[in-house]
């Protein structure tokens, strides 16, 4: 099999199952269970998961009463700048967890949208995705996976990968998950304010105007001062209000300063989700 291995366990996260599987059972424990509902997608970050692990546990926490057979991974690619959308296309993702199998029924789907392409490489170094596998190892063991990362995070990518996560998901039992961090390294009463109009565009379920607020930087600094995960945000809502979402929650809002101590430069993390 092609198992693509663990890039961060051991640092990002506990490398062994028992301290894995303990730590994150802590964060689901306080994690609130959100308000009841048919939960299409979420987005939740990808920090080192003692930063992120206690905000992204309330969306997968919501997501859990409900039974997935496929569990769409869509990130940005921190490492490598390509056109396009990276699949990797067959085999397992390795997890402390167990194994995350690829699904390979909506890999062939997913290849027949040009957007897409059968692309490993990028995916070796990459954690976005990577760190959403100890929450759905933990919460969705039977479910297969679909690693996605998204390249230049253009209009037309977003548009396009939103159209193929449509096709991909329209016949699934599936969740949709867009992996993504908020505003870089500004003070916390700062990041707190460029992070509630994210906020405000996922309450009002505003796709054009997350669009619209991503594309009010340079490309080189919307992921500082928005979201290093906007595009792979955007397509996953405008996919999932195309699969009928048409209710947008933040469920938990929070930053590294509150575990590190340092308010002075802080990345802002969100658990959201979007509701039929």
């Amino acid at each position: 099999m092609n198992v693509r291995p663990a890039a961060v366990a051991g640092t990002w996260y506990p490398g062994t199952a028992g301290a894995l599987k303990r730590e994150v059972d802590l964060y689901l424990d306080s994690a609130g269970s959100g308000p009841p509902g048919d939960i299409r997608a979420i987005i939740s970050p990808h920090a080192g998961i003692m930063f992120s692990g206690p905000v992204a546990a309330h969306a997968y926490k919501a997501a859990s009463r409900q039974r997935y057979d496929l569990v769409v991974l869509v990130g940005p690619s921190h490492f490598s700048g390509f056109d396009g959308i990276a699949l990797y296309p067959d085999g397992a993702f390795d997890c402390p967890l167990g194994l995350a199998q690829i699904d390979g029924e909506s890999a062939r789907v997913a290849l027949t949208f040009p957007i897409v392409r059968a692309s490993p490489a990028p995916h070796r170094r990459e954690h976005s995705l990577e760190m959403q596998l100890p929450f759905v190892r933990r919460l969705m063991p039977d479910a297969t996976i679909l690693p996605m990362l998204m390249g230049y995070q253009t209009r037309d990518t977003i548009e396009e990968l939103a159209a193929a996560l449509t096709g991909i998901c329209r016949d699934r039992q599936c969740l949709l998950v867009a992996s993504s961090d908020l505003s870089h390294y500004f003070d916390a009463r700062t990041a707190a304010e460029l992070d509630g109009k994210v906020q405000a565009a996922i309450e009002a379920f505003d796709v054009d105007g997350f669009l619209n607020l991503f594309e009010g930087y340079p490309e080189h600094e919307r992921g500082r001062y928005v979201a290093c995960g906007g595009g792979p945000a955007i397509a996953v809502m405008r996919a999932a209000r195309a699969l009928g979402a048409h209710t947008g929650r933040v469920l938990k809002y929070g930053h590294s300063g509150e575990i590190s101590g340092d308010y002075g430069g802080v990345v802002g993390y969100m658990a959201a989700a979007l509701f039929a």
